[in-house]
């Protein structure tokens, strides 16, 4: 959600849309990223101070982060290069809204 929020706003401030794409999950990224480490650490800290059934959920917990980061950034990233890379776009659909360049 997050990614395609901040592709809206590159488009609104009348960039092209395939650099508005690039930008968008370039943008993203950082917040992403942030987010995912700071759970990340409590994990780490979980596994660290925990015993038995607080350490294989700080695991679990871990494994989580990182697959839905990687699916989140990677995998939606690939499904619009995929849809709309490699081709011109002058017109781009995000959320039901039409965005024009």
């Amino acid at each position: 959600m997050l990614i395609f929020e901040r592709i809206k706003e590159e488009l609104k401030s009348g960039i092209p849309p395939q650099s508005a794409i690039n930008s968008g999950y370039s943008r993203a990224f950082v917040s992403i990223f942030d987010a995912n480490i700071t759970t990340l650490l409590v994990a780490v800290i979980l596994f660290a101070m925990g015993s038995g059934p607080v350490k294989g959920f700080a695991v679990t917990l871990s494994i989580g982060i990182l697959t839905s980061m990687f699916s989140g950034l990677m995998v939606s990233r690939s499904i619009v290069n995929l849809v709309y890379g490699g081709r011109q776009v002058e017109k781009l659909s995000i959320g039901g809204k039409l965005a024009n360049v």
